[in-house]
């Protein structure tokens, strides 16, 4: 009995549920006019971000150096579908802030915030 107990104890993490913000999101155009595909996913005990593709307005996939890079990390679930204690990097200006997301729904709200000065973007679902 004791080695089932065991057996289950070391499968438990295999069956955790995926937390709702988990899933690629699309961006709005930020100042390139470039619109992003991002990975949003667990990182440790965290939640981050990881920037998949990059399309420019017409839709055709870009290359820039931020493929594969985190935009966001060591963000945490805050409660009602809130997270906060992140850090985002605002790559056109070159500089990191203080990040939250809000979930709604197939949208999510994704803000960093440099001092008083906030910026944010609502994102879309897409898978």
């Amino acid at each position: 009995m004791k080695f089932f107990f065991a057996l289950f104890l070391v499968a438990a993490p295999a069956f955790a549920v995926a937390d709702p913000v988990e899933g690629v999101w699309k961006t709005q155009p930020d100042r390139k006019d470039l619109v992003s595909h991002i990975q949003v996913s667990q990182c440790g005990t965290k939640i981050c971000g990881t920037v998949l593709k990059a399309f420019d307005l017409s839709g055709k996939e870009v290359k820039t150096p931020n493929i594969g890079k985190h935009l966001f990390w060591d963000m945490e679930a805050a409660g009602g579908e809130k997270y906060g204690n992140g850090v985002v990097q605002v790559a056109s200006l070159n500089m990191k802030a203080r990040a939250t997301m809000e979930l709604n729904g197939n949208n999510l709200r994704v803000t960093g915030c440099k001092g008083p000065a906030c910026y944010g973007q609502t994102w879309s679902r897409l898978k």
